[in-house]
């Protein structure tokens, strides 16, 4: 899956005294259609990111392109029941030995809450990626709330597998 099948629009607005970046990401419903007929996406999905500086200690960070295929990675595990959402929940997938990877919102306040998870995901292998929005990845998840934390869980018969896998090679690849 190429970033073809996306068309992004950048727009700024003004929101609490502040200037947001806000990109409308135009998704190609032909597309989704070939790949999964039962599987309906709303044609608008809005991310956004704000101008302000990301904690360093969010590490490994999402470039814009890799962060858009997570999150439409992450809206199809929705759809296939594979996710499981918070950093509760993230936290016993990784546990469990279920997880087969793990995101996390960069701008989560205060970050800390997240930390435990890139320990603990070293220590199962079990490759892990920060993405700089809790609103989108919230959204990308089927809930209106922001979501810190994400876990991609692993079936045997899924749909999924050959792109979960695709997306643990690009995220490794960030660590090195």
């Amino acid at each position: 899956m190429g970033l073809a099948q996306y068309k992004i629009a950048p727009h700024k607005c003004i929101v609490n005294g502040k200037t947001e970046l806000i990109f409308t990401v135009l998704l190609n419903p032909n597309f989704y259609s070939s790949i999964a007929p039962a599987k309906t996406l709303a044609s608008v999905f809005i991310t956004k990111m704000t101008g302000e500086a990301v904690n360093p200690k969010a590490y490994p960070l999402a470039d814009s392109h890799l962060t858009i295929t997570i999150l439409d990675l992450v809206q199809q595990a929705a759809n296939y029941k594979q996710l499981k959402k918070g950093a509760n929940e993230a936290t016993k997938t990784l546990n469990r030995g279920i997880s087969e990877f793990v995101v996390m919102a960069a701008d989560a306040e205060p970050l800390e809450i997240l930390l435990h998870l890139p320990l603990l995901a070293e220590d199962k292998n079990v490759p892990y990626v920060f993405i700089p929005s809790k609103q989108a990845l919230g959204r990308a998840c089927g809930v209106t709330r922001p979501v810190i934390a994400c876990s991609v869980t692993s079936n045997e018969a899924s749909q999924l597998k050959t792109q979960i896998q695709q997306l643990k090679d690009a995220i490794e690849k960030l660590l090195i």
